[in-house]
């Protein structure tokens, strides 16, 4: 047989074995939920799923596929959960299935493993179950960590009083209050805003969480053989988790040195303390690398989570100013212009809560949740769903599920008001998830959210740079995320009563 004849026989075996392939990969999903068909080793990349857009191919294919779906990440098969119904049904009817950590990153990290939010099984059960009790005896939802926000945002007052009404991006200084929350928490102490460590510290968690959301930080999750040898940004990742590293442990070796068992000041002091009370447990997930990986997980998740819905709730009320005095004249009847905010106003105060509940809903800030996986091999709706098998729970169809709210494409307080003005909750006001991976931080964020909004609107009117100009509130457009387009507004002091 010569060259000639040979091309055609090749092209025959090169599409045979292409369609057995897809033979094979149809067999190995056929209890799955059902999706498109994949392409070898790319999967649904090329054809269903854009990987620079996520949110927008989800959206199309759940109008296509229904509620739950499955897509091809690569060879991985990834399961999609759309509507307040699946995901409830998914995360609360069978909490323990699919209450395992889906894969985060595609990158080598010594603290991928470790920590409070990228962990499993007893590990994960340990660090989270110390944190959640380390910050309730540190004051999460008592009085001791309001006083701590309350402080901080009279510091934030003052900073935004030297604008003096001039054009600002507001980014630096909230960015830096929120921070300082969360360092009072960790460290014990807060810092200057113009402290150079601080801003260092603050700069990094920024790049960190850019490069999670961006193209190639979603390909390396894909493709993380691939992505480990071709160049680009998303190696620069890890390069800024060792500065941050390097941060942390300096100010751990601190708290050694200062270290009082008897009375802990701290998250690191309690850490310390329970790593002295369990040093000879051979079984012990209290070392090192998970009290390095749970600081670097509460700064990550908790001060950039805030502070963007702080900036976005902002331009949300320069857009609408008719809500910001709404909200205004609440605070003035029920709490004046002399006196601090407290969580005890909150009762007292439905429309500005509801404004707060409305501006979670429609930031949207995390619109696929943090990857989950199922614990076992799990029956679900009918498909079977392998263990180990990444779902994603695509919030933003919860949270602008119609079903569940009136104008789910507006933003609109009312969605969290009866009809006579009260407060009214949503069983779809799912922005910190729900179940056993429900955001660990929640009760800390509500609480900063409600007194830093608060104190900026009873010191504060906000303006536009320009009496007409249209406040764009579309979120700049990123593969995984909602964050708001850069903006600059004026903060305009309002006297005291």
């Amino acid at each position: 047989m010569g060259l000639l004849g040979a091309v055609p026989l090749l092209l025959l075996s090169c599409i045979t074995f292409f369609l057995a392939l897809l033979w094979r990969s149809h067999r190995s999903r056929s209890k799955l939920p059902p999706g498109p068909t994949p392409l070898p080793f790319v999967g649904n990349l090329l054809l269903q799923v854009d990987i620079r857009d996520l949110i927008g191919s989800f959206h199309r294919l759940h109008q296509q596929y229904g509620p739950v779906f499955t897509i091809h990440m690569g060879s991985r098969p990834v399961v999609v959960l759309c509507g307040y119904e699946a995901v409830k049904e998914a995360l609360v009817d069978h909490a323990e299935a699919f209450g395992g950590r889906g894969l985060t990153t595609g990158l080598e990290n010594d603290l991928n493993n470790f920590g409070i939010i990228t962990t499993n099984g007893e590990r994960w059960r340990q660090m989270r179950r110390f944190s959640l009790s380390t910050l309730r005896n540190f004051g999460m939802g008592k009085r001791s960590i309001e006083e701590r926000i309350q402080e901080e945002a009279q510091f934030l007052v003052e900073a935004l009083k030297k604008t003096e009404g001039r054009p600002f991006d507001p980014t630096f200084h909230l960015g830096h209050a929120v921070s300082n929350v969360i360092c009072s928490v960790v460290f014990g102490t807060r810092f200057d805003y113009e402290d150079k460590d601080f801003t260092t510290l603050l700069n990094l968690i920024s790049q960190i969480i850019q490069l999670v959301l961006s193209t190639k930080a979603q390909l390396a999750v894909c493709f993380p053989e691939l992505m480990r040898i071709v160049p680009g940004s998303h190696h620069r990742q890890s390069e800024y988790e060792e500065e941050l590293v390097r941060f942390v442990s300096k100010r751990i070796q601190m708290h050694r040195e200062s270290l009082d068992p008897n009375c802990p000041q701290d998250f690191i002091d309690s850490f310390l303390t329970k790593m002295e009370q369990e040093k000879n447990n051979p079984a012990s997930e209290f070392h090192d690398k998970n009290l390095m990986a749970s600081v670097l997980h509460l700064f990550i998740a908790g001060a950039e989570t805030v502070s963007t819905t702080l900036r976005y709730g902002l331009l949300f009320l320069l857009r609408y100013p008719e809500i910001e005095a709404k909200v205004q004249e609440e605070i003035d009847r029920v709490i004046g212009r002399n006196r601090d905010p407290c969580m005890e106003d909150r009762s007292r105060m439905p429309y500005t809560d509801a404004v707060i509940h409305e501006i979670l809903r429609f930031v949207d800030i995390n619109p696929l949740g943090t990857p989950h996986s199922v614990t076992s091999d799990t029956h679900f709706r009918g498909y079977t769903i392998p263990k180990g098998t990444t779902v994603f729970t695509f919030l933003t169809t919860v949270l602008r599920d119609p079903q569940h709210f009136e104008t789910p494409m507006k933003f609109n307080p009312g969605h969290f008001l009866d009809e006579d003005g009260a407060f009214k909750k949503s069983e779809a006001f799912l922005a910190f998830s729900a179940g056993k991976r429900v955001c660990p931080g929640e009760s800390l964020a509500r609480m900063e959210l409600f007194l830093f909004l608060i104190m900026l609107l009873q010191n504060f009117h906000l303006k536009k740079l320009h009496d007409g100009e249209e406040v764009n509130i579309l979120p700049q457009k990123q593969s995984a995320g909602n964050h708001p387009r850069p903006y600059r507004i004026c903060m305009v002091p309002r006297n005291k009563a």
